[in-house]
């Protein structure tokens, strides 16, 4: 089922990112998002980012001033319950009714 809606997004626009900015406004935490494109050393941060991470890919998120990684770890994060109280742990207030 998710696939198939995963499927028509694709096929419906031309250009599609998939993020894990849904995934925490969802859960109802606040978060700083730096899209890198707009930033005048975007490329600049990515490239520090990447040497200080070993990650060159974006998203690049951290949590309580831990690297998490990507789009994969911190959804694997959530599906295994781990997210929410990792997000507590540093301070982000999480609405318990949509975590």
């Amino acid at each position: 089922m998710v696939l198939t809606k995963a499927k028509e997004i694709i096929t419906a626009n031309p250009v599609v990112v998939f993020s894990v900015k849904d995934l925490l406004s969802n859960i109802g935490t606040s978060f700083k998002a730096i899209e890198l494109d707009s930033e005048t050393d975007g490329s600049e941060i990515q490239a520090a980012l990447a040497e200080w991470t070993g990650q060159r890919t974006i998203p690049n998120v951290f949590i309580g001033g831990k690297h998490i990684g990507g789009c994969d770890s911190t959804t694997a994060l959530h599906r295994e319950g781990n997210l929410v109280p990792l997000l507590t742990e540093a301070g982000a207030p999480v609405n318990s009714s949509t975590a």
